[in-house]
């Protein structure tokens, strides 16, 4: 039995003898006893291109073009600086996997993946769904220094490519369907660090086409790999976490290749042993039908995903619509410009979340995390923007004396969970007028997601800020013909 990854001729390290004899074996055992686990390595390994459908060729196209700009974005950025300078000093060179942003800079594949990770995350601009996590930044990087790694003569297919990327993003929402907990916004472990690094794992494993057995083991491996504390939100090491997810999830995917194995019962409810429930107290697996003839239906075919307009996190997506509307409103009581002088109180009435609560942010990382920051931001300038979060804006005085009359109210309607949560802003002013904006679905949201129009604006704006422009309309047409590409190296050429 020959797999296509001793076909491909992956590099002498992964055409192994040991991977042949591991296959060998396991064809020898007794089938296992059906498992979510191996339901999980099943799917990975059996679901081919022809189960992608249109819609979901088109959404997942668009999360590519998004990710792929705000990494190049990110690769200006001081925490990713730090990332790719601690990979050069500290590691052997290893010129295989590009990086974005950086001509001629090249890294062994699994340093890729982190650093690009670092930048996919590095300003918090990546896409988000619900279940809350940010699913391409953790599968993306990964499955490009991948295909990097991979022989001129047999780079995946772009349907190939996609595929891989659609696994590992419906392997990180069918994991996040298991917990109501994961449902909300969270407390304990932030999500990509936990189903994104199952999910690059996932994707991963299906580019190596490893079998079922090695599929599952890949996940196993993985969540021994898994799980960031929620402390280390707006600090400059959330981004390792994506950059991590990516790396490890990676670093799993190859394990299991090699014949690493790990336990069949990571993603099964076992009284009295913690697997993958560890993270989640309220998790219930249920297994994962294999594609048939009929296809597969992907999740994110039933729900499309979410794209930040500005680089913060979500939540503050909502406080800034409701701000922007009061501030068109301000600009009508005065001489166009906002003054504090004009504004004696703010109420915020939004979810109840501590590490999103900060009345006086001091870095760019706290103010992407600061209900208060963007409510006020978008106050004073009717928007917020990239610059809205460079030390100068940070600092005005105009925005202190905003921030100093801030109220917070959580009512008990507005729950955090960014399917059902609003956001309201209050302004009352010195002279007793009282003005209110609301924002229940803000624009890049899942229901109301941005047009083509709008992503192609927001990816020219980010890789404008690293690429010549030949190259940013190259990107646009490689991803939006991705599908129908007979190999990956035209995308592969242009991210540097």
């Amino acid at each position: 039995m020959i797999s296509k990854l001793q076909q491909k001729s992956i590099r002498p390290v992964f055409a192994l003898r040991s991977l042949h004899q591991s296959a060998v074996e396991v064809l020898k055992r007794p089938a296992p006893e059906e498992t979510v686990t191996a339901s999980f390595g099943k799917f990975i390994s059996e679901v081919k291109p022809q189960h992608l459908s249109s819609l979901l060729l088109h959404r997942s196209k668009r999360m590519v073009l998004d990710s792929i700009g705000v990494g190049l974005l990110g690769s200006t950025t001081d925490v990713f600086e730090l990332a790719l300078q601690h990979c050069q000093h500290m590691y052997a060179p290893d010129d295989i996997s590009s990086v974005y942003g950086r001509r001629g800079t090249r890294l062994s594949p699994t340093l890729a993946a982190f650093v690009n990770g670092v930048a996919t995350h590095s300003m918090d601009f990546d896409d988000t769904w619900h279940p809350a996590t940010h699913p391409s930044g953790a599968v993306l990087p990964a499955v490009l220094a991948l295909s990097d790694m991979m022989p001129a003569n047999g780079k995946p297919s772009g349907l190939d490519f996609l595929l891989a990327f659609n696994v590992g993003i419906e392997i990180q929402g069918r994991l996040m369907r298991f917990s109501n907990e994961a449902h909300n916004i969270p407390k304990r472990f932030h999500p990509p660090s936990v189903v994104g690094t199952m999910g690059s794992a996932a994707a991963c494993a299906n580019l190596l086409s490893l079998d079922p057995f090695q599929c599952s083991h890949a996940l196993a491996i993985a969540a021994s790999l898994s799980g960031a504390p929620m402390a280390n939100a707006a600090t400059q090491s959330k981004p390792l976490h994506i950059g991590n997810a990516s790396r490890l999830g990676l670093e799993a995917a190859l394990l299991a290749s090699r014949g690493l194995e790990a336990s069949p019962l990571v993603l099964d409810a076992v009284s009295g042993v913690a697997g993958f429930n560890a993270f989640y107290e309220d998790y219930e697996p249920q297994s994962l039908e294999s594609p048939n003839n009929d296809g597969h239906m992907f999740l994110l075919e039933e729900q499309d995903m979410g794209f930040k307009r500005f680089p913060a996190h979500l939540g503050m997506h909502w406080v800034a619509d409701a701000a922007a509307s009061v501030h068109k409103r301000l600009v009508g009581y005065g001489p166009g410009t906002i003054s504090p002088a004009q504004v004696q109180d703010i109420l915020l009435r939004v979810p109840k979340s501590k590490y999103i609560n900060r009345p006086f942010p001091d870095s760019e990382h706290e103010a992407r995390h600061s209900f208060q920051f963007n409510a006020c931001t978008a106050l004073l300038d009717g928007e917020v923007t990239v610059e809205s979060f460079t030390p100068s804006a940070i600092s005005r005085p105009d925005l202190h004396a905003l921030l100093s009359r801030v109220r917070m109210e959580h009512p008990q309607d507005n729950p955090a969970n960014f399917n059902r949560m609003y956001g309201e802003v209050q302004v009352t002013l010195v002279g007793g007028d009282v003005l209110k904006g609301r924002c229940d679905t803000f624009y890049g949201h899942w229901r109301n997601p941005l047009t083509n129009e709008s992503l192609r604006k927001k990816f020219r704006n980010n890789a404008g800020s690293v690429l010549p422009s030949e190259k940013v309309e190259r990107l646009i047409e490689e991803v939006e013909e991705l599908d129908r590409l007979g190999d990956c190296r035209a995308l592969l050429s242009q991210l540097q």
